[in-house]
This record gives C-alpha cells, structure tokens and sequence, in this order.
C-alpha cells in the first residue's frame, strides 16, 4: 500500500520541481515571475499569411492569423484563433496582447511570446489569467517569395500556451 502512495507523491513532485525549472529558464522578455499556472495546454495548427505589397511595395508574405486546437491530455479542450484569442470548451475565453518575445529555437520556429490579457469573456478555467505564454514553438514561419497579393498559404506549427494569473 505504502508503495502505490509513494509513486504518486513521487511523480507529483517531479512535476512541481519540473515545472518550477521550466519556468526559471524562461528568456527574461517572456518570464512572468510571481505568477501561478492557471492552464497549460498544447496546440497543433498553422500560422496562416497573406500576400501582401510591403513598405518597399514589393510583395511579401505577411502574418494574418493563426488557427489552431488547444488539446489537454491528447483530447480537443479549445481553440486558437485570430484576436489573438484562446477559446476554452467551458465557454471561458481570452484576448492577448502582445508585450514580449523571444526567438524560437530555430529559424523556422515563430517566437515565443508574453501576452497580457486584453479582455476575457465567460465564465470558466480561463477567466481568471492575466497572462498567456507561448512557448516550446515549432514551424510555422512562412519563408520565400509571394507572387500574387491577395494570395494566402499556411504554415504549419504547434506550441505550448500557459495561461497564468498574478497573485
């Protein structure tokens, strides 16, 4: 009996002390110390561009938004999408605003990104952040010449969001 209890606390806290590691090695721009975890949850989609005249006018590939499933534990909890929003299944939802960013890991990766919450509507797991973090990037940077403006291509991508709250 002693064991099945002990394996729990174990786990438990190998995942508090993980947790807590992940968080101090966190690029300054995007850390948000004194804040606690109010969700984490993965993301799978695509970062979607838009061909567009730039500054120069010439054409170029521009950021519209991204699409995106929010998943806990393998399962559909929510989705992401333009605002930037994050939309739970509870009804409860959140828009960012971006304040901070990081480089990704590689080239092809977007930035992470600290974002503080701009409005929320419902009532639910995410009412209560204040803070969303956009870590773990994989892809979704669009790269190479666009030839017609109006066109629009995805990049795949997927990223880690923790909503937090001060206090």
């Amino acid at each position: 009996m002693s064991i099945k209890f002990a394996v729990p606390c174990l786990l438990l806290l190998t995942a508090t002390i993980g947790a807590a590691g992940a968080a101090e090695t966190l690029p300054d721009a995007i850390a948000a110390p004194g804040e606690s975890v109010v969700l984490s949850v993965h993301a799978e989609g695509a970062q979607v561009y838009e061909c567009k005249s730039a500054a120069d006018g010439k054409l170029a590939w521009a950021f519209r938004e991204p699409v995106a499933t929010l998943l806990a534990d393998g399962k559909t909890i929510g989705r992401h999408y333009a605002g930037p929003n994050w939309e739970h299944a509870d009804g409860s939802a959140v828009v960012g605003k971006a304040i901070g960013n990081a480089p990704g890991a590689t080239a092809a990766d977007i930035p992470w990104l600290k974002l503080e919450v701009a409005s929320r509507r419902g009532s639910g797991v995410l009412t209560p952040a204040t803070t969303v973090q956009r870590v773990n990037t994989h892809g979704g940077k669009l790269e190479g010449a666009c030839d017609k403006a109006g066109e629009f291509k995805s990049a795949p991508y997927s990223a880690d969001y923790i909503f937090l709250r001060k206090g």
